[in-house]
Protein backbone atom coordinates (compact mmCIF):
# COMPACT_ATOMS: atom_id res chain seq x y z
CA UNK A 1 0.00 0.00 0.00
CA UNK A 2 1.37 3.44 -0.92
CA UNK A 3 2.19 5.57 2.18
CA UNK A 4 0.05 8.75 3.17
CA UNK A 5 1.99 12.24 3.48
CA UNK A 6 2.20 11.94 7.09
CA UNK A 7 3.79 8.86 7.29
CA UNK A 8 6.39 10.37 4.04
CA UNK A 9 7.37 13.27 6.32
CA UNK A 10 7.95 11.28 9.22
CA UNK A 11 9.73 8.73 7.52
CA UNK A 12 12.00 11.51 6.02
CA UNK A 13 12.05 13.53 9.59
CA UNK A 14 11.00 16.66 8.05
CA UNK A 15 10.72 18.94 10.48
CA UNK A 16 7.87 21.69 9.62
CA UNK A 17 8.14 25.10 11.17
CA UNK A 18 5.25 27.21 12.84
CA UNK A 19 2.70 27.96 10.14
CA UNK A 20 2.85 32.13 9.76
CA UNK A 21 0.26 34.72 10.43
CA UNK A 22 -1.14 36.77 7.33
CA UNK A 23 0.88 39.30 6.57
CA UNK A 24 -2.07 40.95 4.99
CA UNK A 25 -5.85 40.98 4.32
CA UNK A 26 -6.25 37.38 3.06
CA UNK A 27 -6.67 33.93 3.54
CA UNK A 28 -3.69 31.63 3.51
CA UNK A 29 -5.79 29.00 2.13
CA UNK A 30 -9.09 28.80 0.51
CA UNK A 31 -10.98 25.96 -0.64
CA UNK A 32 -13.11 25.98 -3.79
CA UNK A 33 -14.97 23.01 -5.02
CA UNK A 34 -12.38 20.26 -4.95
CA UNK A 35 -9.18 22.29 -5.45
CA UNK A 36 -7.06 24.09 -2.94
CA UNK A 37 -5.60 27.30 -2.92
CA UNK A 38 -2.40 28.03 -0.96
CA UNK A 39 -1.76 32.23 -0.26
CA UNK A 40 1.76 33.08 -1.09
CA UNK A 41 4.18 31.67 1.16
CA UNK A 42 8.10 32.86 2.27
CA UNK A 43 10.87 30.51 3.83
CA UNK A 44 9.78 30.35 7.48
CA UNK A 45 12.52 28.70 9.96
CA UNK A 46 11.76 26.83 12.75
CA UNK A 47 12.44 29.35 15.38
CA UNK A 48 9.33 31.45 13.18
CA UNK A 49 12.39 34.06 11.68
CA UNK A 50 11.94 34.61 7.63
CA UNK A 51 15.24 33.82 5.66
CA UNK A 52 16.30 36.58 3.83
CA UNK A 53 18.64 37.42 1.11
CA UNK A 54 18.07 37.78 -2.89
CA UNK A 55 19.77 35.59 -5.50
CA UNK A 56 22.65 36.65 -8.00
CA UNK A 57 23.54 39.15 -4.84
CA UNK A 58 24.01 37.71 -1.49
CA UNK A 59 22.75 34.19 -2.14
CA UNK A 60 23.42 31.38 -4.32
CA UNK A 61 21.78 29.30 -6.35
CA UNK A 62 22.24 26.33 -4.09
CA UNK A 63 21.08 28.51 -1.23
CA UNK A 64 18.06 29.46 -3.18
CA UNK A 65 16.75 26.43 -3.45
CA UNK A 66 17.12 25.57 0.37
CA UNK A 67 15.17 28.55 0.65
CA UNK A 68 12.65 27.32 -1.80
CA UNK A 69 12.46 23.81 0.09
CA UNK A 70 11.99 25.61 3.51
CA UNK A 71 8.98 27.30 1.57
CA UNK A 72 7.58 23.99 0.88
CA UNK A 73 7.94 23.02 4.88
CA UNK A 74 6.44 25.85 5.51
CA UNK A 75 3.41 25.71 3.16
CA UNK A 76 2.76 22.30 4.10
CA UNK A 77 2.45 23.30 8.32
CA UNK A 78 0.06 25.88 6.47
CA UNK A 79 -1.82 23.75 5.24
CA UNK A 80 -2.15 21.64 8.08
CA UNK A 81 -3.01 24.41 10.53
CA UNK A 82 -5.70 26.16 8.32
CA UNK A 83 -7.02 23.14 6.27
CA UNK A 84 -6.06 20.07 8.24
CA UNK A 85 -4.38 16.69 7.13
CA UNK A 86 -2.05 16.64 4.15
CA UNK A 87 -3.60 13.00 3.45
CA UNK A 88 -6.86 14.64 2.09
CA UNK A 89 -4.97 16.27 -0.80
CA UNK A 90 -5.07 14.25 -4.04
CA UNK A 91 -2.08 16.07 -6.01
CA UNK A 92 -0.76 19.03 -6.18
CA UNK A 93 -1.80 20.64 -9.37
CA UNK A 94 -0.15 24.21 -10.02
CA UNK A 95 3.26 26.26 -8.46
CA UNK A 96 4.01 29.88 -8.74
CA UNK A 97 7.59 29.91 -7.47
CA UNK A 98 8.64 33.78 -7.29
CA UNK A 99 12.52 34.52 -6.51
CA UNK A 100 13.96 37.65 -5.59
CA UNK A 101 16.65 38.14 -7.47
CA UNK A 102 19.08 40.76 -9.40
CA UNK A 103 18.08 41.69 -13.34
CA UNK A 104 21.18 39.48 -14.45
CA UNK A 105 20.23 36.07 -12.28
CA UNK A 106 18.98 33.39 -15.02
CA UNK A 107 18.41 30.57 -12.72
CA UNK A 108 14.76 30.58 -11.51
CA UNK A 109 13.56 26.99 -12.39
CA UNK A 110 16.47 25.99 -10.49
CA UNK A 111 15.72 27.70 -7.34
CA UNK A 112 12.07 26.49 -7.68
CA UNK A 113 13.02 22.96 -7.97
CA UNK A 114 13.61 23.00 -4.01
CA UNK A 115 9.97 23.52 -3.75
CA UNK A 116 8.87 21.02 -6.45
CA UNK A 117 11.62 17.99 -5.29
CA UNK A 118 10.02 18.09 -1.84
CA UNK A 119 6.83 17.82 -2.77
CA UNK A 120 7.37 14.82 -4.80
CA UNK A 121 8.95 13.62 -1.54
CA UNK A 122 5.99 14.31 0.25
CA UNK A 123 3.22 13.40 -2.44
CA UNK A 124 5.15 10.96 -4.46
CA UNK A 125 6.78 11.13 -7.60
CA UNK A 126 2.89 11.62 -9.95
CA UNK A 127 0.87 13.42 -7.44
CA UNK A 128 3.68 15.55 -6.16
CA UNK A 129 4.37 17.29 -9.61
CA UNK A 130 2.48 19.64 -11.49
CA UNK A 131 1.94 22.34 -13.20
CA UNK A 132 4.62 25.41 -12.73
CA UNK A 133 6.25 28.74 -13.39
CA UNK A 134 9.49 30.46 -11.96
CA UNK A 135 9.84 34.28 -12.52
CA UNK A 136 11.96 36.79 -10.62
CA UNK A 137 10.88 39.66 -9.01
CA UNK A 138 11.66 41.98 -5.49
CA UNK A 139 9.43 40.26 -2.81
CA UNK A 140 8.63 41.89 0.30
CA UNK A 141 11.31 42.20 3.50
CA UNK A 142 13.97 40.79 1.36
CA UNK A 143 12.48 36.79 1.88
CA UNK A 144 14.58 35.26 -1.42
CA UNK A 145 11.24 32.76 -2.65
CA UNK A 146 7.93 32.94 -2.27
CA UNK A 147 5.77 30.57 -3.59
CA UNK A 148 1.95 29.91 -4.22
CA UNK A 149 0.49 26.81 -5.15
CA UNK A 150 -3.05 24.99 -5.70
CA UNK A 151 -3.63 21.53 -4.35
CA UNK A 152 -6.52 18.90 -5.53
CA UNK A 153 -8.47 17.35 -2.39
Amino acid sequence: MEKTPTQRIAELNLELPPAPKPAGVYKPVLVVGNMLYVSGQGPMQSDGSLMIGRLGDDLTTEQGKRAARQVGLTMLSTIETHFGSLDKIKRIVKTLGMVNCTPDFGEHPAVINGFSELMGDVFGPDSGIGARSAVGMMLPGNIPVEIEAIFEI
